[in-house]
C-alpha cells in the first residue's frame, strides 16, 4: 500500500462523512479498499473508541503507521481532516449570515438524524459478524446499557467490563 492510498481513502471517508466518519469508515476500509476484514475493523475500531481523542482521527493514525509508518499515519490524517476543515470553515461562513433562518435549522435537524439512522446501520452491519457467544451478547448488553441508559463514563465501563470480559472468556478455556 502507498501513501497517496491511504490519504485518498481517508480524503474520501472525510469529505463523505457527514453527521461523523463512523458509517463511511467501514464502507471504505472494508468492502472498498479492503484494507481490513469485518473482524480486525471492529476489533480496532473497538480500540480506538477506548482512547482518548476523537475515534475516526485514531483510527486513521494506527492504520495510517500500521501499513506505511508515521508518514501513513499522517498522510492518513490529513487525508481524513482536510475536505470536513474546508467544508466547516465556508459552511460556518454561510450559517453565520443564514442562521436565524427556520429552513436552515430544518435542514440542520433532518441532517442529525440522518447521521444518527447511519450510525445505528453500521453498528448493525458489524454486529453480523460478530461470534454469537452468549457471554459476549452479555457483556456488549452490559456495555449498551451502563453507556446509553446509566450514562456511566466510557473509562468505568471499560474498567469494569474488560476484565470481566477476559475471565469469563478464560474460565471458559
Amino acid at each position: 500500500m502507498r501513501r497517496i492510498d491511504l490519504f485518498l481513502g481517508f480524503f474520501k471517508m472525510g469529505a463523505l462523512g457527514f453527521g461523523g466518519t463512523g458509517p463511511i469508515m467501514r464502507a471504505v476500509i472494508v468492502d472498498d479498499c479492503r484494507w481490513l476484514d469485518d473482524a480486525e475493523f471492529a476489533g480496532l475500531l473497538g480500540l480506538c473508541q477506548a482512547l482518548p481523542g476523537a475515534n475516526t482521527c485514531n483510527f486513521a493514525v494506527i492504520l495510517g503507521d500500521r501499513f506505511c509508518g508515521a508518514g501513513g499515519a499522517a498522510m492518513a490524517l490529513l487525508g481524513l481532516l482536510l475536505a470536513p476543515l474546508a467544508i466547516l470553515v465556508t459552511l460556518a461562513s454561510f450559517f453565520a449570515v443564514f442562521a436565524a433562518n427556520a429552513d436552515v435549522r430544518a435542514a440542520l435537524f433532518g441532517a442529525s438524524a440522518a447521521g444518527a439512522g447511519l450510525a445505528i446501520g453500521t453498528a448493525l452491519k458489524m454486529a453480523r459478524n460478530i461470534p454469537r457467544d452468549p457471554v459476549l451478547i452479555v457483556l456488549s448488553g452490559a456495555a449498551f446499557a451502563a453507556a446509553a441508559l446509566l450514562r456511566l463514563p466510557l473509562p468505568a465501563i471499560i474498567a469494569v467490563l474488560a476484565p470481566a470480559g477476559f475471565l469469563l472468556v478464560g474460565a471458559r478455556r
